[in-house]
């Protein structure tokens, strides 16, 4: 067992109610500047895209508009016919740890061949990336913070941040809440080092709407960090009995994410209820409010989601170190890296 605290990716995620504090006030001016440039403009579709965790980012905050579509990078370069031939006036939100990954430049290629005409905002970690500082005609940057550019392998101040950065610029997050969700941020990290959870061979995460999104990261740092040796799942609460629910057997543990919305709320405990029949020696627990990990919020799931993101990222780290991984190179160098790079891109 190694010693997680010493970790880069420990200090990460311990850091993050102090990043957000201290990103507040910057946001609060660069996010009513690009709320009036949006609102100027006036876009009839806005796509948030990028890769892996940065996709994720989008699955979350496209939910509950009519207007924000998410559009991984991955599905964007990989199958862009699908996305060019769109109409009306569109801004291409990017998300990007690095700024640099190897989908970030295939969908600014993309774009700055076939359709210049679609406005951007970048919104990353690393302020010498490509998303940092290639220039396009109708354009607006936000780099983040220097301490949210993660060293470690995983995903974790520079998800929640640029999540909060995507929901400001979006009008959906007043930044003189992020006090609040800073210090409720504080006292889940505090709880889940204390929790004692035996690591699981399986885990399973499981939301509705929003928080579909953030069970898909969920299950993400966990199989990440623990190089697959807890291999995971994740769906939607409903969706889960239609054929994934197979998955689970007597070494599983399931996590279950109480959406904000009592309606909601009551087929997430459906669930969580069904499987603790079904399954009544393996533990299922509940986040959010009045679960087992109380969560208590902002009451929009999106904005929470930086919260509820929490538990998975401190329980991955600590299986990491059960394992005696080095947690911020679970992989060693082999099969996965930090940044995706080196994928060969094809012209259209």
């Amino acid at each position: 067992m190694t010693d997680y605290k010493t970790s880069a990716t420990w200090g990460e995620i311990a850091a993050q109610p102090a990043i957000w504090r201290a990103w507040a006030e910057p946001l609060s001016e660069k996010s009513a500047e690009v709320q009036a440039w949006i609102a100027t403009e006036n876009f009839d579709e806005i796509w948030v895209s990028g890769a892996g965790t940065s996709a994720f980012i989008g699955d979350i905050i496209a939910r509950g508009s009519a207007k924000v579509r998410a559009v991984a990078t991955t599905d964007f370069v990989g199958c862009p016919q699908d996305y060019l031939s769109a109409t009306g006036k569109i801004l291409a939100i990017q998300f990007g740890r690095s700024g640099n990954s190897s989908e970030t430049i295939g969908m600014l290629d993309l774009l700055d061949a076939h359709r210049p005409d679609i406005a951007r905002l970048n919104i990353t970690c690393n302020g010498e990336s490509a998303l940092a500082t290639r220039p396009a005609e109708n354009q607006r940057v936000i780099v983040l913070p220097e301490a949210t550019h993660d060293s470690g392998f995983a995903m974790t101040s520079s998800f929640t941040t640029m999540t909060m950065t995507a929901l400001a610029c979006l009008g959906v997050l007043n930044c003189g809440d992020i006090e609040k969700l800073a210090n409720e941020a504080e006292q889940l990290i505090f709880k889940a080092d204390a929790m004692s959870v035996a690591r699981p061979e399986r885990a399973v995460f499981l939301g509705a709407g929003a928080l579909t999104g953030v069970a898909r990261e969920s299950a993400l740092k966990v199989l990440e960090l623990t190089a697959g040796k807890t291999m995971t799942q994740w769906d939607s609460t409903l969706g889960y009995r239609h054929g994934p629910k197979a998955g689970v057997d007597g070494a599983t543990q399931v996590y279950v994410m109480l959406h904000p919305e009592a309606y909601v709320r009551q087929y997430d405990t459906d669930i969580a209820d069904e499987i603790r029949r079904q399954f009544p020696n393996i533990p299922v627990k509940t986040l959010g409010q009045g679960g087992d990990f109380d969560i208590r919020g902002n009451g929009d799931p999106r904005i929470d989601s930086v919260l509820f993101v929490l538990l998975a990222q401190v329980l991955a780290v600590k299986w990491s170190a059960d394992l005696g991984l080095p947690i911020d190179d679970p992989f060693q160098g082999q099969n996965l890296s930090r940044v995706v790079s080196g994928v060969k891109l094809y012209p259209l």
